[in-house]
């Protein structure tokens, strides 16, 4: 193909179908009990220099009891997907990040980001490349079907394009110009579910987002889950069950794992909370203060629960529609 174009942006993660796929064949396929904490998770599997990623957009599902714990344990030099909020704001704000494919982190109603300003001016992040939404999403779907890369029409004719790391190129086809993204291999894919058996059969209620695509394109992946119930549950809706087990390296049991984000028909997202680090951002030493108190001064996601209080997050649970 005639390529007619390319995106000035790093390819931060190169595409190695062949490595991904050894890998995904060294996985075990029996029915392994993988359950464990957060910190066991995050200390087996997230390494310094990992290209993380993290499911879906905004503060909807966000992973972060994970997140959380990586932050305590300080794995640094990362390589992230951005695409969330909350979770990837939090990871800035304790200089984690080393490079970004970026797509979206602002605080929605609440305006840009300090947090990313800050990392970026400073050039704490080395590397921002520019991706739209579906794109990003775009390149998990390629990782997913061990191509190298998806034609699309997304980010054709703007800067967007400019800034990333796509080709356009002639279409074989038919002769008109078209998007070419390359595949996105993650080192370790963090996504928060609603139930999960011990062996990681996951399962998700409303948007499912990209999960089945970005827990495709992940070396290693770690589920966290609302609740953990049973295989023989699991199996009475095999239709929910987005993410099979032999995808699954690491299954942790965290209700709330989403606050201050919300999950659909189980809580709302704590606005009052979010609204306290959208302030307490606005500064390095604030969003430090907030770090200290909500993740370094806790031992666990346990005790970060009891520090927001049983009935804040009863009060969560009891403002979504129709929940008894």
């Amino acid at each position: 193909m005639k390529v007619l174009d390319e995106g000035i942006g790093k390819l931060i993660q190169p595409v190695d179908l062949d490595a991904f796929r050894k890998s995904n064949q060294s996985k075990p396929k029996q029915l392994i009990d993988k359950r464990m904490s957060e910190a066991e998770a995050v200390e087996r599997f997230i390494h310094d220099g990992d290209y993380v990623g993290t499911e879906l957009y905004g503060t909807v599902r966000c992973p972060m009891s994970l997140v959380n714990e990586i932050v305590r344990q300080g794995v640094k030099d990362l390589r992230m997907a951005g695409q969330g909020v909350t979770e990837l704001d939090t990871l800035l704000a304790a200089k984690l990040v080393k490079a970004l494919d970026i797509t979206y982190i602002a605080l929605e109603v609440y305006g840009v980001s300090s947090v990313l300003r800050r990392e970026v001016e400073s050039g704490r992040v080395e590397t921002c490349v520019e991706w739209s939404n579906g794109a990003i999403a775009g390149r998990f779907k390629a990782a997913a079907m061990g191509v190298p890369f998806l034609p699309m029409r997304s980010m054709l004719g703007t800067d967007t394009f400019k800034y990333s790391a796509a080709k356009i190129v002639e279409c074989p086809f038919t002769g008109k110009p078209i998007c070419l993204i390359p595949a996105l291999i993650l080192d370790v894919g963090l996504i928060h579910v609603h139930r999960a058996d011990m062996y990681g059969n996951a399962q998700i209620d409303g948007i499912s987002g990209f999960a089945a695509e970005m827990a495709r394109a992940s070396k290693r992946l770690i589920v966290s889950a609302e609740e953990i119930i049973s295989n023989d549950e699991i199996r009475k809706h095999p239709d929910k069950t987005v993410i099979p087990y032999f995808l699954v390296d690491a299954v942790v049991e965290a209700p709330f794992g989403s606050h201050p984000g919300e999950m659909c028909y189980a809580y709302e997202r704590d606005e009052p909370q979010i609204k306290e680090w959208v302030e307490a951002s606005k500064t390095e030493d604030g969003a430090n203060e907030y770090l200290a108190k909500y993740i370094h001064d806790v031992k666990d996601h346990q005790e970060y629960l009891e520090l927001i209080g049983v009935d804040r997050l009863e009060q969560l649970q009891a403002m979504v529609p129709g929940r008894s």
